[in-house]
Parts: C-alpha cells; sequence; structure tokens
C-alpha cells in the first residue's frame, strides 16, 4: 500500500471556495486501485450509511444521473429512473465515468463533475448529522453536512436503493 502525502484535492479546494466547512479523510489504498466502500469507512471508522458513494447514470433519454447512496447498498435502477424522470436508466459502463465525470472509479465525487448533472441522493442523507464522500481521489473522502452538500449540486433526495 502506498504511503500517502495530505494533499488538497479539486473536490477540497470547491468546499474551500464556497466556505463549506469539511473534515478531510485519507485511508491507505493501492495506488490506482478502487476499494469499496464499505472497506472505506471501516477502515476510516465511519458508520457505513453516513459514508456514500457516487454513482453515473444514463436514462433512456440519454441524459446523465447521479445518484449518491449509502457505501453498503445497491441503486434500485426502477427507483432511480422514478426519481430522474426517465423511464429507465442503466449505469455507464467504467470506461465513461472519466470522460463524463473527470473522476475515475473509485475517486468519483458528486461535487466538482465536468458538469453539473442532476443529483439524487439517497433519503437517508436528510437524517444524517454529516455525510461521508470522496474527495474526487482514490483514497481521499471529506465528511460534511448533508444540507450543504445538496445544496452546493443542486441536489434532490429520493428512496432510490434496492
Amino acid at each position: 500500500m502506498a504511503r500517502q502525502k495530505e494533499e488538497k484535492t479539486n473536490v477540497m479546494r470547491i468546499l474551500e471556495q464556497k466556505n463549506i466547512p469539511y473534515t478531510a479523510h485519507i485511508y491507505p489504498h493501492e495506488e490506482g486501485v478502487a476499494v469499496d466502500g464499505a472497506t472505506v469507512a471501516r477502515t476510516l471508522g465511519l458508520d457505513p450509511e453516513t459514508v456514500f458513494k457516487t454513482l453515473l447514470a444514463r436514462g433512456n433519454s440519454g441524459d446523465i444521473h447521479v445518484f449518491v447512496i449509502p457505501v453498503a447498498d445497491t441503486l434500485d435502477l426502477k427507483k432511480a429512473a422514478r426519481a430522474a424522470g426517465e423511464k429507465s436508466v442503466e449505469l455507464v459502463h467504467v470506461k465513461e465515468i472519466n470522460a463524463l465525470s473527470g473522476y475515475i472509479r473509485g475517486g468519483c465525487s458528486p461535487v466538482g463533475m465536468k458538469k453539473l448533472y442532476p443529483t439524487v441522493f439517497h433519503e437517508t442523507a436528510e437524517i444524517i448529522d454529516a455525510i461521508t464522500v470522496s474527495a474526487g481521489k482514490i483514497g481521499y473522502q471529506v465528511t460534511l453536512s448533508p444540507a450543504a452538500l445538496l445544496a452546493l449540486v443542486e441536489g434532490t433526495t429520493a428512496d432510490i436503493v434496492v
């Protein structure tokens, strides 16, 4: 596992620019290798229900949508489509993630994507005190106010997990 030096990610810079307080977390990983979210939560000593992963999906309209759900949960594609106002959605292929978001698999954050896509968080984001998401790079996470994060990305909430 690579030792990491603390560095600011683009997500951290955006949060600072918008005066949104956050706590940065760094976890060990093998360079360029994504670590599953439940392992990240355990490694950081965080409740997996407060650590969220960011998923990109394409609706039948061709539009891209972002879904942010607890790391141990599975996106329900039918519920996600309903929440996005689409007939159906399917996750984008891993090869497309970088071109669409500017991030790589395992480091995808709802903050600072190439475009502000419609973003839906699982409804539990409204009832937790703090939410942790990727800081835009494998090995880096940020914890912040769910309300601040939702406002920043113009997100909505819905029941979107299995």
